[in-house]
């Protein structure tokens, strides 16, 4: 494989446990008047999330209510609370070596993973792209990965996708991307059955992608 692209929020870093958490005691319940899932709505872009709120459910406050709630939550989740895949860095640094080049494909818009990587120093990705940088839908729809590669100058099919959403699996997989789902307590409950593989914790995500890049 030629390219590795890495999912932010849940994979770089444990955000995405600190979101469920926010998203399923604070912000769905004063945003809905129903029940809803959290992973309903896990990997989307929390613009297109009101749309999708607002189209499905009860929605108890404006577009602009949601959105200032969500980037006040945004702010302390990245700059407090998340905290960096183990042995991130050194797996970055092992696929460099190897010729193969990564990058961030986040729902996350730009300010917010560049809290991320100011805040641990990550300077080495050959991309980044946010779903607020494409001109089409993001995941689950596949347009994001689609993008991605072609800024990196390959197909999709020829990237490694890592994802924890079944939002996010979905739009890599449809993309054509080798997926694989990165497991964790946090999203246990997500259908992960569209990713090529599923791995959990930091040691065995290495070994995996190692070995398919040095399969090449």
């Amino acid at each position: 494989m030629d390219c590795v692209l890495f999912d932010m929020d849940g994979v770089i870093v444990d955000s995405e446990d600190y979101w469920v958490e926010h998203e399923r005691e604070e912000l769905l319940p004063a945003v809905v008047e129903e029940d809803v899932p959290v992973s309903e709505i896990t990997g989307m872009n929390y613009k297109e999330i009101y749309e999708y709120l607002d189209s499905n459910y009860t929605t108890l406050v404006e577009r602009s209510e949601f959105i200032e709630r969500f980037e006040t939550i945004a702010s302390e989740i990245y700059t407090e609370h998340a905290e960096l895949m183990a042995g991130f860095r050194d797996l970055l640094a092992a696929l460099h070596v190897r010729g193969v080049r990564t990058a961030i494909v986040s729902s996350s818009p730009p300010d917010w993973i560049s809290l991320v990587t100011e805040r641990f120093e990550l300077d080495g990705f050959d991309g980044i792209i946010s779903a607020e940088d494409i001109d089409g839908p993001g995941k689950p729809e596949p347009t994001i990965y689609e993008h991605a590669a072609a800024e990196l100058g390959v197909s999709s099919e020829e990237c490694i996708v890592v994802e924890d959403s079944e939002h996010g699996v979905e739009a890599a997989a449809a993309a054509g991307a080798y997926t694989i789902a990165y497991e964790t307590p946090t999203n246990a409950e997500h259908d992960h059955s569209a990713a090529d593989e599923v791995v959990s914790g930091p040691e065995k995500l290495r070994e995996r992608l190692l070995a398919l890049s040095d399969a090449d």
